[in-house]
Order: C-alpha cells, then structure tokens, then sequence
C-alpha cells in the first residue's frame, strides 16, 4: 500500500466491552425499556429484549469498557520492537483516565495517529462516547468536532481493506487468515468476553486477548505494506 507514515507515529489499540451490568435483573426498569427501543430493529420478533441484553457491550449507551490494550513501535539500530500496555479494570472511569494521559503526552502531536480494526465504526467513538458519559474531556485525538476527513487522525485496518468498497465487511479473523498472519482468536471470541468476566471473573484472561488482537492489529498494518511480520521476540509487553 505504501503507507507513508512512520511507525514510531502510530498508536495500535483494541479494547472490549461488556454489559454495564451483569444480568438483566440488574437494569433499571428506564433503561431496559430504552434498551428495548435501541436493539428493536435488531432482534427477531421471537428475541427479547432480555434475551438480547447479553450483547448489550457493543452499544457506548449500554456497555462499557474494561480493557483498552496499546501497542507502540520502537525502533533501535533497524531492529523493530512492539510495546504492549494495557488499562483495564473495573472501574472504567480510572482506566479511561489513565488512557487520556498516555494520549495527551505521548500521542499528541500531529504527526501521531490511532489504529485499530473497525476503529472508526467501533473503538474511537466508543471511547469517546464513555469518556464523556464520564464525564472526562476528549483528548485532541479523539475530538473530532470541525476536522475535514483527511485531518482526522485515525487509521482503520477494515477501511484501508475495503479499497473504497464501502459495503464490505472483512473481520481480523479472516484477514489475518488469509494474509499468513498468526491468528490472535486462539482463546475466546468477543462473544465471550462478558461471560469471562461476569462469571468467570477473569480479566486477566481479557486482557490477554485484548493485547493479541492489538498485536494483530499492528500486524496487519506491517503485511498491508509489505514488510517483514513481528517474531514473538520482538514483541514485548510492559
């Protein structure tokens, strides 16, 4: 593709969500009626809106976030290393914070740009989205209001996939499938990440993928500009 952008620049993440409760039982009886008007176009005649609510983590309104995993290139003598960090937690409020730092000092120049895999429908405007439900003002990277489309500084694996096919959908499954690239779905899909955490109460288990898809994320990246894939050592976690 020729991607003109220093790797050093680029901020790789993924994040996953779930319920802001664990069952319906919880839900106040105001916003299970507003879930119900949400998710309406969505479900089968025979699907409850209580039936539904397990998918409840893919809506900003609904959901909210408990992982949000980075990944940054470094580059020391043309040897490339990728650094993980993650921000998880349960208290989304802290996590989102500490995630505003890192964008505010050390991703904010414009030069700086966020990469992620449905990043532009999915990721960015859900973080966004929870960082004003909570109340935090949006980093430079994440306020968009005024900017034409080409200063906008995010990156979409999908969207650069779609070669301006709008209508096609290809996941980080398939891609890093056919592209040869190790496959990052090796434990749970998103589909599982709430029962993981809910009853499992297992987030270290979700931070673990969170971080494997943000490394085929970058991967993928690397792949669509024909350069050499990451080996295991050069991938390093803080």
């Amino acid at each position: 593709m020729n991607l003109h952008l220093k790797l050093e620049n680029i901020l790789f993440l993924d994040i996953e969500t779930v319920p802001q409760e664990a069952t319906w039982e919880n839900v106040s009886e105001a916003t299970k009626h507003l879930f119900a008007q949400k998710t309406a176009y969505q479900r089968k005649e025979d699907v409850t809106a209580e039936d539904f609510y397990e998918r409840a983590g893919i809506w900003a309104e609904f959901g909210k976030i408990i992982c949000i995993s980075v990944g940054y290139f470094t580059i020391q003598k043309k040897e490339k290393q990728l650094r993980l960090k993650s921000f998880f937690g349960d208290n989304e409020k802290e996590l989102l914070l500490d995630f505003k730092v890192l964008l505010d000092t050390h991703f904010s120049e414009n030069q700086h740009v966020l990469c992620a895999h449905n990043g532009k429908e999915f990721d960015f405007p859900y973080i966004a989205r929870r960082m004003i439900i909570n109340s935090i003002e949006l980093p430079k990277k994440l306020n968009l209001f005024g900017k034409k489309p080409w200063e906008i500084p995010h990156l979409d694996t999908m969207e650069l996939w779609k070669f301006g096919d709008y209508k096609h959908y290809s996941s980080l499954k398939l891609l890093t499938s056919i592209l040869g690239i190790p496959s990052p779905k090796d434990d749970i899909d998103g589909s599982e990440v709430a029962s993981v955490y809910y009853k499992e109460e297992n987030l270290e288990r979700i931070v673990t993928y969170c971080e494997k898809d943000t490394v085929a994320v970058a991967q993928l990246l690397l792949r669509f500009n024909n350069e050499d894939l990451l080996e295991d050592f050069q991938i390093i976690s803080a």
